[in-house]
């Protein structure tokens, strides 16, 4: 599908004549403002400008329903930290939701997060978890028991390490500050390296400022915001791809919608999620070599060092699906849900976390 990228007239402008010839002259307009934390730059905000709203747009051109915008993006109504309460308590009609910042509230949702090292297959990972977030009602229940409306996965392409300094061994990383948002500090258990909160939006500064000496990520996110200017050494150690949330609507604003217009934001959750797919891995080499062009110096972590820290891990997995388990949520039936889809897809995970 192709993808359409016109920027739309929104915000407080006057909403334009909707009448057309051949269409019911009554129209209803309908005010949804549609938010995120991060900027437009980003490839999880990008889809929801140029995708989820013009394909609902699309959606209801022969109906009598139109939505006026307010865009708010970039931060401007909540913090990373905020995304889902922001959504939940109706601050946003529809939002970004970073369920990688949200291991308490919705704890499923990040079963990719305790099984590092497991597929660089985004558009795998995304329909695994798709498919499972459509079909498992534990999977879903996140997101009606937190007053949302799931609309569309976000995924990212494979994470990487960004730092000032050369990483050559597993060693190097030994008593290093690393910024790792989240549930993704996890995977710098046993290196010895310190594990850094934040996000996109706080890497530069915090690295510029010594708060941490790099950051564990990966390209299509580090490269909007710079970050390899102030951490010049790309070291590619293919963590793996990861689900870092997704988009939901305000339940309430939802179910007050015509089922038309309903129907309107479920399609453009299913274009937001594969014109994201496509966008990450159409640019996530393109960022590479330009990081390296602007400066960066890019190295291969040995496969010897990375079956090391495969190896060095704890049991995350384990222990999330037991304490979680232990919290009434079934995770150890979406742990082997998620690992079994990633190997009918072709995957082969560096560990067997579901063992």
């Amino acid at each position: 599908m192709s993808l359409i990228t016109r920027r739309l007239l929104l915000g407080t402008a006057a909403a334009a004549p909707l009448a057309a010839p051949g269409i019911v002259a009554a129209q209803t307009q309908i005010n949804i403002t549609i938010a995120a934390s991060h900027p437009t730059t980003i490839a999880w905000i990008w889809a929801m400008q140029q995708a989820l709203m013009p394909m609902v747009n699309q959606q209801l051109e022969n109906t009598r329903f139109r939505i006026r915008w307010r865009e708010a993006f970039g931060g401007t109504l909540y913090r990373f930290t905020e995304t889902r309460n922001a959504v939940k308590d109706g601050i946003t009609d529809v939002g970004f939701v970073g369920t990688l910042w949200e291991g308490s509230a919705m704890p499923l949702q990040n079963v990719t997060y305790f099984t590092p090292f497991a597929t660089d297959n985004l558009p795998l990972q995304v329909a695994v978890m798709e498919k499972m977030t459509n079909e498992m009602p534990e999977m879903q229940r996140a997101w009606t028991e937190n007053n949302m409306v799931y609309l569309g996965s976000c995924g990212t392409e494979t994470y990487d390490l960004w730092t000032t300094f050369p990483i050559r061994t597993l060693d190097d990383l030994r008593n290093r500050k690393i910024s790792a948002p989240g549930v993704s500090a996890s995977w710098l258990a046993g290196t010895g390296a310190v594990a850094v909160n934040g996000a996109l939006t706080t890497y530069y500064t915090d690295i510029q400022t010594g708060v941490s000496e790099g950051a564990l990520s990966f390209a299509s996110g580090i490269f909007p915001v710079r970050v390899h200017e102030v951490a010049k050494y790309i070291t590619r150690v293919n963590v793996g791809c990861m689900y870092v949330g997704g988009i939901g609507m305000n339940r309430q604003t939802f179910n007050r919608l015509d089922p038309v217009v309903q129907a309107a934001f479920r399609a453009g959750g299913r274009a937001y999620t594969e014109a994201l797919t496509k966008r990450v891995v159409e640019t996530s080499s393109a960022n590479m070599q330009e990081m390296v062009q602007k400066g960066a110096v890019m190295s291969e972590f040995p496969a010897a060092e990375r079956a090391r820290w495969v190896a060095g891990l704890p049991d995350i997995a384990g222990d999330w699906a037991r304490t979680n388990e232990g919290r009434n949520q079934p995770a150890r039936k979406v742990l082997d849900a998620y690992m079994t889809g990633l190997r009918a897809g072709g995957a082969t995970p560096a560990r067997n976390w579901a063992a």
